[in-house]
């Protein structure tokens, strides 16, 4: 995949599918800026790809800050010149798995807040510097749950709809600028996310494994390879798209 020198920004990027992708675009050679709500973790993931060889850098960001957003983009651009890829991926579930009548309003409110605001947030910023590019591009990380019904989960649904319809909404006004936008919908992939499902039941994981034809979660390295594929020069003729990973679960 051609991703040598690219400059590619991560959120989330200190761990599970963020963190996997860092370290697989950091060993194809892309300049990796790890961005994440949680310092200790970036740096780690930042000096495990240059452990390897690679180049990277830990930024500290909450995504539902507008300033801290605008530091992430100033501070490569600082450091690079350019952002050539934006991956927006940091985001969280609720703490709560009830039905909408009980859905509680902390988790609606904070939910919101990281995966679709959050996403908004670095998109807004990264278009500007990338119209002023004359190039970019922009890898949301929405998810299964944002193509189908996901019951007892009305905050976390309504956000990954949210971001695939932000995805495509940004990618047609943008097209004509030389900046692609793209989503990557991951089904069941082993996470702190499906860790906080599991815990839910016991029988949860047997559950959940009858409705993936493939009958297993996937690997968040597996769903990294779908990132760097949009990340890359391969993918160059597509946007706003869904690329969706899940094992066969939407079928």
């Amino acid at each position: 995949m051609n991703l040598e020198d690219k400059v590619v920004i991560i959120t989330g990027g200190g761990s599970g599918i963020g963190a996997a992708a860092a370290k697989l675009l950091g060993e194809r050679k892309a300049t990796v800026v790890v961005s994440d709500i949680d310092l200790k973790n970036a740096e780690k993931i930042a000096e495990e790809i240059k452990s390897h060889g690679g180049n990277a850098i830990a930024i500290k960001t909450d995504v539902t800050k507008f300033d801290e957003v605008q530091n992430l983009i100033s501070q490569t651009v600082l450091n690079y010149d350019r952002v050539d890829v934006m991956v927006n991926n940091a985001g969280i579930g609720g703490k709560n798995l009830l039905k909408t009548a009980e859905h509680t309003h902390e988790d609606w409110h904070h939910v919101i807040a990281v995966n679709q605001t959050g996403v908004f947030y670095c998109m807004q910023v990264a278009l500007k510097q990338m119209t002023k590019q004359g190039q970019g591009n922009i890898v949301n990380i929405a998810s299964l749950a944002g193509l189908k019904a996901s019951g007892n989960n009305l905050s976390y649904s309504a956000s990954k709809f949210a971001v695939v319809g932000m995805t495509k909404s940004a990618a047609l006004e943008y097209g004509s600028k030389n900046i692609r936008i793209n989503a990557v919908c991951p089904g069941y992939t082993h996470s702190a996310l499906l860790d906080q499902l599991l815990s839910s039941r016991p029988d949860m994981g047997d559950l959940l494994k009858r409705m993936v034809p493939m009958k297993r979660f996937g690997e968040a390295e597996e769903i990294a390879e779908g990132i760097c594929y949009l990340a890359s020069d391969n993918s160059k003729f597509m946007t706003g798209q869904t690329l969706t990973l899940d094992g066969g679960t939407s079928l």
